[in-house]
């Protein structure tokens, strides 16, 4: 059994990312997530690694763009208002078709709003996050374990995918200690031929661009990339599930609130009603199935989320609005208690909140 080390999730982010083989990192520090700038700053030069705190967010990820084009695994992380200054970067890495790791350890909003965790930057990252047609695969830890395993991951899909990989985590798994294993087995990555390194005089010159003056073309490559991104919804979508399947009310959370949502489902179950959870790891690609399937027994479904109700619009959709879904939640920086999970489990068990 691997020897486990007491870590912070934004700490265990980073020390993943490097095991990763991660050598470039480009940020520009903001709560909460800093230490993972702070952590980078530290270890990169000690294993010939880049740290570079950028002058702004958008000159971070601009930097993961260059880097990202040599054929390199890169990272930068933020929390929401910097993301979003990402954002057109973002849309240009989509349009280039580049992979690269963004991690988002989520404040409340909107603007500057405040330094507690949050969840209400989902819509953002499952809808792309900057303009025009295109998809990041989103990753959502509920433990710091999963803050290094799905980082680990996340690199790999890029790779795969030649696309974005978002962490998208709120400010309690970015701050929180516990016990991690860093024995993660990493794949080694693809051989990356459209790479701008040089040519050797041996092949023809490679070309990273996101421009497509002729409407076209432009069609045919998002024609492209979403055929890539069926294949990405067909086999990487990943999700847990706990007591669903003879469950009368289905609890759908992720992160933080999924734990809380855990502790809820167990106390429900000893007084008698038939709880279960199902937590989407992956909230893009959103894990259809299990809510379609459990949706054909489930009387109810509460959606227990850090904002104002986001994901509850993908659960409705995935369960084709066969039976109701109803939002239980926090914003602005609070936290679901278990304690509210169960009565609005309790509620639902007796047919309210319809």
């Amino acid at each position: 059994m691997a020897d486990k080390v007491l870590m912070k999730g934004n700490e265990a982010i980073a020390e993943a990312a490097i095991i990763a083989g991660c050598r470039h990192y480009f940020g520009y520090p903001i709560t909460p997530q800093t230490e993972v700038a702070a952590y980078m700053a530290k270890k990169m030069p000690k294993i010939g690694g880049v740290f570079l705190q950028a002058e702004s967010e958008i000159a971070a990820i601009n930097m993961v763009y260059g880097v990202s084009s040599a054929g390199k695994r890169v990272m930068t992380s933020s929390s929401s208002p910097g993301i979003s200054l990402k954002g057109e970067g973002l849309s240009y890495l989509a349009g280039s078709d580049l992979p690269a790791l963004v991690v988002n350890v989520q404040r409340g909003g909107p603007g500057l709003g405040g330094i507690q965790p949050s969840q209400s930057d989902y819509f953002q990252a499952t809808r792309g996050g900057g303009h025009g047609d295109y998809r990041m695969i989103v990753l959502a830890p509920a433990s710091v374990q999963e803050m290094a395993e799905l980082t680990v991951k996340g690199f790999e899909l890029a790779d795969t995918y030649r696309m974005t990989s978002m962490i998208l985590a709120d400010g309690t798994m970015g701050q929180m200690m516990e016990p991690v294993s860093l024995d993660i087995e990493v794949k080694p990555a693809p051989e990356k031929p459209w790479a701008t390194t040089g040519t050797k005089m041996e092949r023809e010159h490679n070309i990273v661009n996101s421009l497509s003056l002729v409407p076209e073309e432009l069609e045919q490559l998002n024609f492209a990339r979403y055929e890539r991104y069926k294949v990405i919804e067909e086999n990487e979508t990943m999700f847990e599930e706990y007591m669903v399947d003879d469950a009368d009310i289905v609890i759908a959370a992720f992160g933080i609130a999924a734990r809380v949502s855990k502790n809820a489902v167990n106390e429900a179950r000893a007084m008698g009603i038939k709880a279960g959870l199902i937590r989407p790891i992956t909230l893009w690609p959103f894990p259809n199935a299990p809510f379609k399937k459990a949706a054909e027994h489930a009387k109810q479904f509460i959606s227990v989320e850090l904002s104002m109700g986001q994901m509850i619009e993908d659960v409705k959709l995935a369960t084709e609005c066969k039976v109701p879904v109803t939002l239980c939640n926090r914003a602005g920086g609070m936290i679901p208690s278990p304690e509210q999970v169960l009565e609005a489990i309790k509620e639902a068990a007796k047919g309210g909140n319809r």
